[in-house]
């Protein structure tokens, strides 16, 4: 047991009783505590600039609320946003903006979203049921260090926004807005973030690295020093498969590096204070093989990630590293969804319910008609819609969900993809929930399944097409059942009728396929930990991108194992 761990963990879960106790509680009365909400919202915020515009002051009930401020998006918001980030006060909320957050935008390449402290208490009235709702399933895992992945911050960051009012005689600068945290706790506030630090085993300096390489090394060389490790968090599952596939070759270095207490990764940014010799743990380290990862850490209880939807294949990959092995066993959570926005469902006993605690929701279908969360039915799938301390007005996240049961009278959803991502080269119209449960269908049949997987269209000599991109294991049918299962939806159906869209394709990816995945969506401005899972891009051309080639020819099964 680690006892510095063990006491950060029990403050930490101390300090989240109170709103474990309010979420059970508001689990029976969703209707009572989401009116509350909003209430709370329209009183604290009528005298901003937003509410003014909108006549909160006015507004008694729900249906008011909904005639007077219309559904948006980030361009709806953005010239609010903007008089935020040049410091003028109470714009979009009343409380000012401390952070501006950065997320990657569906047309743009970036989108700030405001961070208040509001907005910090309502991520906190979700994390604590969560974490207190963990322990209780797995009591042990409070006992020992934690990994939750911190993003790597390898492009140079804008550390300011600065902002610039007019007084008549020219222009004065205003106190600049910081853009981003300087690490991943800092979401969770000054105490709670103190008390975050003291159980990570990996530091957060880690994430300042200079490269993806030097990022890699040390996250491994500080995760492997961990002995009793308890718990692993992090976002999509392939983060922490690409970490360890790139453990065996780094094997003896690392080993070397934990005997002696150093770093010898020469691009890596590493106070050799922080490292004392482990003799003892590299010694036990040279017994493992570090393909088989379940007997690197034998105090492993946990395994955190996303897991719906296009991350389901990811996570697959994942769980075959991790098998049951004797007495140890390692629990894997799908992780709820979290978007930089908002905090939309967490996990919760065998559920997902909506964080009901933390702001106020709303729900499309469609028909492009409102549900309040009290009114979802069970199997309808709907659009995410949100209004949060932050400043986002009825803000159309853009998450589509799927009810799947109800925690008391809480619906439990399950996240199915981007309601925005849609293909639509020829009018088949394709969407990311869609593909995902076809893939799903037609993989579901073949053990392993493929560890990455994305259809995306093509154009060549021969006309439009789409193409099937995996890497791993592979099937030369693939592309017929997948296409059948597409046909579903009958405009994909008639564009293939009528020849508009040709037979699917089958590129088998050599290596690192969600990592090349990644660093395009990357290049466009996103962080690593903020790409969600996709198994739909609307974009061609991935066959220049990703390295490999296209397969013509069957595969049998005795050739599977030759492809990697």
């Amino acid at each position: 047991m680690n006892f510095t761990a063990t006491i950060a963990n029990a403050l930490w879960s101390a300090s989240n009783f109170p709103a474990y106790i309010r979420f059970s509680r508001a689990l029976a009365l969703p209707e009572v505590e989401q009116n509350s909400r909003l209430r709370a919202y329209l009183h604290r915020n009528a005298s901003t600039a937003f509410g003014k515009a909108h006549r909160f002051d006015k507004i008694q009930t729900y249906d008011e609320f909904a005639r007077r401020v219309p559904l948006t998006e980030y361009d709806g918001l953005q010239s609010w946003i903007e008089g935020a980030r040049r410091s003028e006060p109470n714009i979009l909320t009343r409380e000012p903006v401390t952070h501006l957050i950065p997320t990657s935008g569906t047309t743009s390449g970036r989108k700030l979203i405001p961070f208040t402290a509001g907005l910090e208490r309502e991520f906190n009235a979700a994390i604590g049921p969560w974490l207190i709702d963990l322990a209780r399933q797995v009591p042990d895992v409070i006992c020992g260090p934690a990994y939750w992945s911190v993003t790597p911050v390898i492009q140079d960051a804008e550390p300011t926004a600065p902002g610039f009012t007019g007084n008549g005689k020219g222009t004065t600068e205003t106190p600049s807005i910081p853009i981003g945290f300087d690490s991943d706790t800092a979401y969770l506030g000054c105490a709670r973030s103190r008390l975050a630090d003291r159980v990570m085993a990996v530091p957060e300096a880690v994430q300042h690295s200079a490269s993806l390489g030097a990022f890699r090394y040390t996250t491994l060389l500080w995760l492997l020093r961990c002995r009793d490790l308890r718990l692993i968090s992090v976002w999509h599952p392939s983060f922490l498969s690409l970490l360890l596939d790139v453990l065996s070759s780094h094997w003896e270095h690392l080993l070397v590096d934990i005997e002696k207490g150093a770093c010898s990764y020469s691009a890596a940014d590493v106070n050799p204070a922080d490292l004392k010799p482990l003799p003892q743990r590299a010694r036990e380290l040279r017994a493992i093989d570090p393909r088989y990862p379940i007997s690197l850490w034998p105090s492993l209880r946990v395994i955190s990630c996303w897991a719906d939807g296009p991350a389901a294949l990811a996570t697959a990959d994942l769980q075959r590293r991790f098998p049951a092995s004797g007495d140890h066993q390692v629990l894997f959570q799908p992780k709820g969804l979290l978007a930089t926005e908002a905090f939309v469902t967490l996990p919760f006993g065998l559920h997902h319910p909506l964080a009901i605690t933390s702001h106020f929701f709303e729900f499309l279908d469609d028909r492009g008609r409102v549900h309040l969360a009290h009114t979802l039915r069970r199997g309808a799938e709907y659009e995410v819609v949100v209004t949060t301390a932050g400043g986002l007005w009825r803000y159309r996240l853009g998450d589509r969900v799927l009810v799947d049961g109800f925690v008391e009278k809480t619906p439990s959803l399950r996240f199915l993809g981007r309601n925005g991502n849609v293909s639509d080269r020829f009018g088949e119209k394709l969407s990311e929930a869609f593909v995902a449960e076809a893939m799903r269908e037609v993989f579901s049949a073949n053990l392993p399944q493929p560890r990455f997987a994305l259809l995306a269209p093509d154009e060549d000599a021969d006309g439009g097409r789409y193409t099937l991109y995996v890497e791993g294991n592979a099937n030369s049918s693939w592309t017929e059942r997948l296409d059948e299962a597409l046909r579903r939806n009958p405009h994909y159906a008639y564009c293939r009728d009528l020849g508009q869209l040709g037979r699917l394709r089958l590129f088998l990816i050599a290596e690192q396929g969600y990592e090349t995945y990644a660093a395009q969506e990357s290049a466009r401005g996103a962080r690593l930990g903020d790409i969600k899972p996709a198994v739909l891009s609307k974009s061609s051309g991935w066959s220049d991108i990703f390295s490999g080639s296209y397969l013509e020819a069957p595969i049998h099964q005795s050739e599977y194992s030759n492809i990697k």
